[in-house]
């Protein structure tokens, strides 16, 4: 399924993102991140050790709500799967690119030994308010 236009404006502004992942006893876990597109997909960076990481290796099942913050009803909920999970100096150029568009500058926190990954979320379901009120 194709990413909806109003997911790909806000993905590619620096909008923060809610991921949600199942862990092993099936609660939710949500943490606020930054957020990315490939036009197709939606990407995080994070570590591989993070429990977040641990949880889409079990059950690759994700939501993500994007949310403006200049606009309470510019938001969009993407459901779908991690299809793909990109390592090494992709990944850590990646969190560059990142951090330059929320703070404007490299990524300055320590990265962990095992470096960062990319996680590639395929959609499978996207609500937005305007499918909604359709």
């Amino acid at each position: 399924m194709p990413l909806d236009a109003d997911v790909v404006r806000l993905a590619k502004a620096p909008t923060l993102a809610t991921v949600v992942t199942l862990m092993p006893d099936g609660q939710p876990q949500a943490l606020l991140t930054w957020i990315d597109t490939d036009g197709d997909n939606l990407l995080v960076n994070t570590e591989p050790q993070r429990q977040r990481s641990r949880n889409v290796r079990r059950d690759p099942r994700v939501t993500v709500l994007l949310h403006s913050a200049e606009d309470p009803w510019d938001w969009a909920e993407v459901r779908g799967r991690v299809v793909e999970t990109t390592g090494g100096q992709r990944a850590r150029d990646h969190i560059d690119e990142l951090s330059n568009k929320y703070v404007g500058r490299d990524y300055a926190n320590p990265i962990g030994p095992d470096g960062r990954i990319i996680l590639t979320i395929q959609p499978e379901k996207v609500n937005t308010p305007k499918a909604i009120r359709r």
